[in-house]
């Protein structure tokens, strides 16, 4: 079957007018916080020499990830709630639907491969610095990447190939697998299945994986001091947090069948837009180190900023308080001199 469509609507958060104009302020804001935080986190350890271990440099990486994520889906979303018909190209769905599945799953990777790092910092403290190398920590993000590129290249090629003959309407606000398989003008049973061993699959694992490493760190926090434990489990309490409100909602969505509910749209904010904007929060309120690193880099720089301009100021003013005396002296001197 030929395809016939080339573009797509989306039917949006909502269709009622006044609540289009809240998801608008309310997603605006939402995404100037999540740029500002992520930036700041991402400027404050690449400026802090303080912040050079490992779970500092992954913490950046996923800092980067969730920009580029959030920054496929929330300008179009915010966009479209001003706009009467929310239209996208065929080729921008596809597009979209590919470098979403890329930074989604990118940072899945990304998620699991810190909690590995928190195992060795905490399991293993003595050869920590050895095992995570700065030579093992780029070898494992390349690897986020490569995976997060190979699940995404298989999503994306199982739905271009389908056939869309009508109709073109997605109840939805961005492009999705689920959404996108509703439409097709074919039998689509195999490429659920495929979606669910490839994105579900991916997802359940990683969230396996993760939750095992840490029950195997809180085990190990027996043999802790009560000053380690604390400070570990404030680490690890971060860390399990963003974990649930990332991947809960995502193996709410592709851990089934290929069938789509009306909850699909609020669940997917969770892991596109909110789980993003409250990462630069979660880690920075419970992370005493970065917290102390951004108030010496931008506290302190502001404070020395406006020191200097109130000495200038006051350097000015002593000059121009010392001008007329000269003047006085001068001309004093010269009745003198007459």
């Amino acid at each position: 079957m030929e395809n016939n469509v080339t573009e797509f609507i989306f039917m949006g958060l909502s269709q009622n007018e006044k609540v289009q104009q809240l998801c608008f302020f309310l997603f605006l804001l939402f995404y100037m916080t999540l740029m500002t935080g992520n930036f700041l986190i991402i400027m404050t350890i690449q400026r802090s020499p303080n912040l050079n271990s490992p779970m500092y440099f992954f913490l950046s990486f996923l800092s980067f990830v969730d920009i580029c994520y959030s920054s496929v889906t929330a300008p179009k979303l915010i966009i479209d709630s001003q706009a009467k018909v929310k239209s996208i190209s065929f080729v921008g769905c596809m597009v979209q639907l590919f470098f979403s599945h890329l930074f989604g799953c990118t940072e899945i990777f990304i998620l699991t491969v810190m909690a590995y790092d928190r195992y060795v910092a905490i399991c293993k403290p003595l050869r920590y610095m050895t095992i995570m190398d700065r030579k093992v920590c780029s070898l494992l993000v390349v690897t986020c990447w490569l995976g997060g590129f190979v699940h995404s290249f298989i999503q994306t090629i199982l739905t271009v190939q389908l056939p869309f003959c009508g109709p073109n309407l997605i109840d939805h606000y961005f492009c999705d697998v689920h959404p996108l398989l509703k439409l097709a003008c074919t039998e689509t049973y195999m490429v659920g299945l495929i979606v669910i061993a490839n994105s579900g699959m991916i997802s359940l694992s990683c969230f396996v994986i993760l939750m095992g490493s840490y029950i195997v760190i809180l085990l190990s926090f027996k043999t802790r001091s009560s000053e380690g434990r604390h400070k570990a489990l404030s680490t690890c309490a971060s860390h399990i947090t963003v974990v649930i409100l990332f991947f809960v909602p995502c193996l709410f969505i592709y851990l089934r069948p290929s069938t789509t509910f009306t909850e699909d749209k609020m669940v997917a904010v969770f892991y596109t837009i909110i789980t993003p904007m409250l990462n630069p929060l979660i880690y920075t309120l419970r992370n005493t180190e970065v917290k102390n690193a951004m108030k010496r880099l931008w506290v302190g720089r502001l404070f020395d900023r406006n020191k200097r301009d109130s000495g200038v100021k006051l350097s000015g003013a002593g000059i121009a308080c010392i001008v007329p005396v000269s003047e006085r002296v001068a001309g004093n001197k010269s009745v003198i001199t007459s």
